[in-house]
């Protein structure tokens, strides 16, 4: 998709971090763009500060865990612009901690959205592309948590199944010859709010894990994870790297190349069926922080 100018594109989890700088990334090529989140106030705003540039862009209110919402979201599009050209997945939420500490309430709230927000999205918006037959762009937001053995957990294995989801629809769309191409975005640490994610959680999936009073050490990981987080890639950076995949139709979108060694450790011990290297102290907090 070498020309952006005047398609369409729809960008989950817009209202901020990454999702927000891609759609104003978009903009400026001159993409309309329809803006899906959440956070309803920060959305407000993030459609009166990206249509000050003079794009169309529509706010669409939207929960992507529920299949509901992300019908209406597809049917919203139609009605405005009659077709999609781009699909952008980028809303996520995080926790970190032990497998086996989590309630059930963390695993439905967080594969929910960086899980099941994909699927319902693909569900959704690919048959309108394959519809349309003048082609698209699917890109779907991972992690380096995706593709490396780490000491992560929920976050870690919802992320890995996006990167199985996507390497999927790559591979189905070829054997169609259908002309939509397929990015998998991987970053490492950005300079976004996730690790404040729970903000939008909804109430009826409340744990205790997270609550201030009953859990202090994860309050605690949580202040220590924002300053390094703050120090990470600027969201407009991964925005630029995207674009710049859609263009080329390229797959695999690495934005931070320090771990690749990460990523290669894990290939050599699947491919010589030895057990999962376990990282160091120091590695195991960088991985813990991509888990943010």
């Amino acid at each position: 998709m070498k020309d952006l100018g005047n398609k369409v594109a729809v960008v989950t989890g817009a209202a901020s971090g990454i999702g927000r700088a891609l759609a104003e990334r978009l903009v400026h090529e001159g993409v309309h763009v329809v803006l899906a989140d959440i956070e309803r106030d920060a959305l407000t705003r993030a459609e009166a500060d990206v249509r000050s540039n003079g794009a169309k862009v529509v706010a669409v209110p939207t929960d992507v865990a529920s299949f509901n919402d992300v019908e209406r979201l597809g049917a919203r599009t139609k009605e405005i612009f009659g077709r999609i050209d781009l699909l952008c997945n980028c809303a996520g939420v995080a926790i970190t901690g032990a497998v086996w500490e989590h309630p059930l309430a963390d695993w439905e709230w967080v594969l929910g959205v960086n899980v099941w927000g994909v699927i319902h999205t693909l569900h959704v918006f690919v048959p309108i592309m394959l519809a349309q037959g003048t082609g698209g762009h699917v890109v779907n937001t991972g992690s380096v948590s995706g593709l490396t053995s780490n000491a992560g957990s929920v976050y870690t294995v919802s992320k890995h199944a996006v990167a199985a989801i996507t390497e999927s629809l790559y591979h189905q769309l070829i054997l169609r010859g259908a002309p939509i191409g397929v990015s998998l975005v991987c970053p490492g640490p950005v300079a976004t709010r996730i690790v404040d994610s729970d903000r939008n959680r909804p109430a009826e999936l409340h744990s205790d894990y997270t609550d201030a009073a009953r859990n202090p050490d994860y309050q605690k990981i949580k202040r220590e994870a924002r300053p390094k987080l703050a120090a990470g890639m600027s969201p407009r950076e991964v925005a630029d790297a995207i674009v710049r995949a859609v263009k080329n139709e390229a797959f695999y979108v690495l934005t931070h190349p320090e771990f690749k060694e990460d990523i290669r450790r894990r290939m050599d011990d699947i491919i010589h069926e030895r057990n999962p290297t376990t990282p160091g102290a120091k590695a195991a907090l960088k991985n813990n922080l991509v888990d943010f």
